[in-house]
């Protein structure tokens, strides 16, 4: 009987052996078949992409890579699949191949990101892919699939199906629910990883051990859920998750080189080859679109960030879900496109208003993006009523900070304005009214 517990990968979480050490002090098991991926060109390139891009302008130590990150997700993979293979209901919909798929997919992951990938994503932008589709020619078309083949006995389609294909029976679903759900390896990783290199300690308040120790299958069988016990585990989580946004990922300084990235990119998107530009890893990508910008807009944008002087556009004003509603609900969740194409109608107003010419790029809108996160939507199993509940339902803390629109609490809309304009323009008593005839104007 070939049993999950059997999986080479799993023994190797025990017996110790060819490890592979990790921050905080956390020993990955290598067996040969994971070794002669993590080997692979495709999988060092991750080693050469930050995790988390521009948030090291603002906290200088947060230079950790996807490679950390993937070997940190294979490791969660394992200890969600050591627990779960206990629980008869998993091993009843799970076979030892679909485990090992989940293994290869969670090292996987994140194999088609590029560099400043969210940021670029956020755009949605035609001709830009999502990375999980762009990851496809990665697992397909090189050494890795080879591997798959030949050491794993997997069908690299598999792994891509597990990736990008929409869940269509029970055994997807609940791999799917691991991978990306409420209580998923990714998060589980990233949380206390991107929180330990930044140096803040809020993604690192939840317990991790408690949560795995937790999980088990819905009432339904087709995704995970957790016992009563992981409760407080889970609320803290969500409450983690929430702080991580609003002070590190959303942090108005890291949003306004955010700002001044996308801007740059959707200025010079047309003038390159997307396809070759994000299968390159950071500084040359870097280098590229520096390259496209000489002479033009873009260049002082992108000196500004990767320049020998930083250089950040200054926040002007701020809006949110509870500070000017009326503001936020017009620019929020708007196409890129517009929300450009509105700042530089602006910067012309200002223009007039200072009686000289303001730039198109010397004033940045920065908005939640269209596409929402993830909500926190995970049930509870209360096992002397053997009874499910949602965790909403029964905690107040998710309720308000995960089942209500989780972006409206973290993100905001912030108009940022080059350095040697901000003293100018903050003398200006009537610039949110300014704003708002320029919104009317568009819509």
């Amino acid at each position: 009987m070939h049993r999950i517990s059997d999986i080479p990968e799993l023994d190797g979480l025990d017996a110790r052996r060819h490890l592979i050490r990790i921050p905080d002090q956390l020993d990955v098991p290598l067996t040969p078949r994971v070794q002669q991926i993590i080997d692979a060109a495709e999988f060092r390139r991750l080693a050469r992409i930050s995790q988390l891009g521009l948030v090291s302008l603002v906290y200088p130590a947060a230079h950790h890579t996807r490679f950390e990150h993937s070997l940190g997700v294979y490791r969660m993979a394992l200890l969600f699949l050591k627990h779960l293979s206990h629980d008869p209901r998993f091993a009843a919909a799970i076979t030892r191949h679909d485990a090992e798929v989940l293994i290869a997919a969670a090292l996987l992951h994140d194999l088609g990101h590029w560099p400043f990938c969210h940021a670029i994503e956020d755009l949605d932008l035609p001709g830009v892919p999502e990375h999980e589709l762009f990851a496809n020619s990665f697992v397909l078309e090189s050494e890795i699939a080879d591997t798959l083949r030949t050491e794993w006995d997997i069908n690299p389609r598999e792994v891509v199906a597990v990736l990008s294909g929409e869940p269509h029976d029970v055994c997807s679903s609940v791999m799917h629910s691991i991978l990306s759900g409420p209580i998923d390896i990714d998060k589980m990783d990233y949380l206390v990883r991107d929180s330990l290199h930044a140096g803040v300690p809020y993604g690192q308040n939840f317990d991790q051990q408690r949560l795995i120790g937790s999980l088990c299958l819905n009432e339904a069988g087709d995704g995970l859920a957790i016992t009563d016990k992981g409760r407080t585990a889970a609320e803290m989580m969500v409450f983690a998750r929430y702080v991580m946004f609003s002070e590190v990922y959303w942090h108005h300084t890291v949003r306004s080189a955010t700002a001044m990235l996308q801007r740059a990119f959707h200025l010079l998107h047309e003038h390159l080859d997307l396809d070759s530009l994000f299968r390159r890893t950071e500084q040359p990508m870097i280098a590229e679109l520096e390259r496209a910008a000489a002479g033009g807009p873009a260049k002082e944008l992108l000196d500004g960030l990767f320049g020998p002087m930083r250089r950040l556009y200054k926040r002007l004003a701020q809006f949110s879900y509870f500070e000017r509603h009326d503001l936020y609900a017009r620019l929020a969740r708007r196409p890129y496109p517009w929300l450009t194409a509105c700042a530089e109608e602006f910067a012309n107003a200002i223009s007039h208003r200072l009686r000289r010419r303001v730039a198109p790029t010397e004033i940045l809108f920065d908005a939640p993006p269209t596409k929402l996160e993830v909500e926190f939507n995970v049930d509870i199993h209360f096992r002397k009523e053997n009874r499910y509940r949602p965790l909403g339902e029964v905690s107040p803390v998710v309720r308000t900070l995960a089942q209500e629109q989780f972006d409206d609490y973290v993100k905001r809309v912030r108009v940022f304005v080059h350095p040697r304009l901000v003293s100018e323009l903050r003398g200006l008593s009537d610039s949110s009214e300014l704003l708002s005839d320029v919104i009317s104007d568009m819509d």
